[in-house]
């Protein structure tokens, strides 16, 4: 296969007529041999690969060339619609292969006929606007091939109408749903097991492998190859889909679930509908015994409000009671029969929840503005997802632009228990010393210091005076990026975004438009973010982006790892703080002509013996104390050039 994908990458080969600005990149050609190998030996190959290296391109041909099933798993529902609406075509097209291929989405993605035409027959919505939004979803429903909700430009991704016309694994009725014959879920996945590349997310990989501990998922057992793209995302959606949930949005949609089946069943029963509103209630009570959002808590912390026990125990005798009266209902319908399977898995959750926590877990608790989410979570994935590996040989590969600490990958290896894969690291094709600035001021306050959001932004003014707008500042806490946006009105004359304030695709697209502004944005910002040329130009960070060490689950493994012998800062927190800090800095050269600086504003990377591991982690740029060179820097970028 080397010599077939030499020939495919050449200058001259069958990419360079149909991709504009082809041109042969050796660390592509590396990379795609080396998962050609990982293939052909069913092998487990690590991969990462810098910004620019054509990685979509460097698997998908391989893949493509060994035949055989191949699943592509991506992090976002983004990239999945890029690979399978622009870039696997092209690779198709450029290798003349017959192969077949097929998008699988969450069922969340898809219309639900039977919630649609429930909720529709109902009628009872918030707002006007809603029952607008339902009809336009009928008349989609009624005309589209794929039911998929991003289709559907007229009602918005987020709009509430969704609720109402999309299934849960929760709430699915499955084969007993009168609509199961022309369920657009089932169709997707029918053409998925048919498919020869299948492209998928994290979320429905993982959710897809716990269908498959029931028996019902067929996926993964007839591929001979998984790749994983944005793989530095899956030790996190492993843990979260290994564990248990309970939400109190979701008992509230039981509750509601149960009134609108037993209408749709033709009876009433009002000493059913009494217990279903008391389970609402009790489940809203549980998010208002807990205050602000944004809120991680250890279980034991929450059982320390007197408020939530209490909160608790209610919630636990309505779901009790509500069992109950479903059994009584047994057999009067398939839809109030989901609802009493629902209804037990939820109780048996909060028991469980509330028996003595074992070792190898951690029970803890997310507050949100409407809702609170119980959790128990696996301190490690690597056993569980070691076991979907083992059973039957297939090749795996892992890759992203940030998987390695140096050149250590260790921590991923070990976070997915995939000690004996070959590790390769590419580092990026573009000329870092040349495009880039690496920028650490001088006298900035430590980041515990109260102050120091105010002397991040007072640091950062006069580089956005000489970058000219142009700008994301990133912030590893919400309250800093809060901070800072007051700080910043009206002091600049760029326009001033905001995360929160819109969707990050809006945010995005008025910001590539403007073309001067400055974004400030948290967590959401810091990867899956491509702004090429002169619109950006300068990303700033206010600090390491270290998880606050009183978050539970960190919290959990932190003293697992402990137990165990380990050094938790060097096994954990550091590994994780580096990978994040690489993605925060990958938005700034997304292309071969773009330039700019990378600020990064905490003085630990001079005072910590850790700095010189982390800026070794960057990529090769040229590191400065002093202001006057960055504003050198901008006012030497090419007249018409990009920034």
């Amino acid at each position: 296969m080397r010599q077939l994908l030499q020939r495919t990458f050449a200058a001259d080969g069958p990419f360079a007529g149909r991709v504009p600005g082809f041109k042969l990149r050796a660390e592509q050609l590396e990379m795609s041999q080396a998962i050609g190998e990982a293939i052909e030996s069913t092998g487990v190959l690590v991969a990462e690969a810098g910004t620019g290296t054509g990685k979509t391109f460097a698997y998908l041909v391989p893949a493509l060339l060994a035949g055989g099933k191949v699943i592509v798993s991506t992090g976002t529902k983004t990239l999945q619609d890029q690979l399978f609406d622009r870039d696997l075509p092209v690779v198709r097209a450029a290798l003349a292969s017959g192969a077949s291929i097929a998008l699988l989405k969450g069922r969340a993605n898809y219309v639900c006929l039977y919630r649609l035409r429930r909720a529709a027959r109902e009628g009872r919505f918030a707002t006007r606007e809603e029952a607008v939004q339902i009809r336009k979803i009928e008349r989609f429903a009624a005309v589209t091939a794929t039911g998929d909700r991003a289709d559907l430009a007229d009602v918005a991704e987020d709009a509430p109408a969704w609720a109402h016309a999309t299934s849960t694994r929760d709430n699915c009725l499955g084969q007993s749903c009168p609509d199961y014959r022309d369920c657009f879920v089932m169709r997707a996945r029918k053409n998925a097991l048919a498919a020869d590349v299948v492209v998928v997310n994290h979320h429905l990989f993982f959710a897809d492998l716990v269908l498959r501990e029931e028996g019902i998922s067929e996926l993964l057992p007839a591929c001979n190859t998984v790749i994983f793209d944005e793989a530095h995302q899956l030790p996190e959606t492993a843990r979260m889909f290994f564990g248990e949930t309970v939400s109190s949005a979701q008992l509230v949609e039981l509750s509601r679930d149960v009134r609108l089946e037993l209408r749709a069943a033709g009876g009433a029963s009002p000493e059913l509908e009494r217990v279903a509103a008391r389970l609402e209630k009790a489940a809203r009570d549980l998010r208002l015994a807990l205050g602000e959002p944004a809120a991680r808590l250890a279980w034991s912390q929450a059982l320390r409000i007197p408020a939530f026990t209490d909160a608790l125990a209610k919630l636990d005798l309505s779901l009790n009671v509500l069992e109950q009266a479903l059994a009584a209902q047994a057999g009067r319908a398939e839809g109030l029969d989901a609802c009493a399977r629902r209804a037990t898995a939820a109780r048996h959750l909060l028991v469980r929840l509330r028996e003595s926590e074992a070792a190898a877990e951690v029970r803890w608790v997310e507050v949100f503005s409407h809702a609170v989410q119980l959790h128990v979570t696996p301190l490690s994935s690597a056993q569980l997802f070691r076991r979907q590996m083992s059973d039957h040989p297939r090749a795996w590969i892992f890759t992203s632009a940030t998987l390695a600490v140096g050149e250590d990958f260790g921590h991923f290896t070990r976070e997915l228990g995939v000690a004996e894969a070959q590790t390769r690291r590419w580092a990026s094709p573009f000329d870092f010393p040349r495009q880039a600035l690496l920028y650490v001021p001088k006298a900035m306050p430590e980041p515990a210091e109260a102050g120091f959001t105010e002397a991040v932004i007072e640091a950062a003014l006069p580089v956005l005076k000489a970058s000219e707008g142009r700008a994301f500042l990133l912030f590893t806490t919400l309250r800093a990026l809060r901070r800072a946006h007051q700080l910043l009105e009206g002091r600049i004359d760029y326009p001033l975004l905001v995360q929160g304030i819109g969707s990050r695709s809006e945010l995005l697209s008025r910001f590539r438009a403007l073309g001067n502004a400055v974004l400030l944005g948290s967590q959401s910002f810091w990867e899956g973010v491509d702004v090429r040329g002169e619109a950006l130009s300068l990303v700033v960070i206010d600090k390491l982006p270290f998880a606050p060490p009183d978050d539970p689950v960190l919290a959990a493994r932190i003293e697992g790892i402990r137990g165990e012998g380990g050094n938790p800062f060097n096994d954990l927190q550091l590994p994780q703080a580096v990978l994040q800090l690489k993605q925060g800095a990958g938005r700034l050269i997304r292309d071969e002509t773009d330039r700019g600086v990378l600020m990064l504003c905490d003085p630990r990377l001079a005072t910590r013996p850790y700095g010189r591991r982390i800026l070794a982690s960057l990529p090769p740029m040229a590191l400065t104390r002093d202001l006057a060179v960055v504003e050198r820097f901008f006012a030497a970028r090419p007249a018409g050039g990009c920034g």
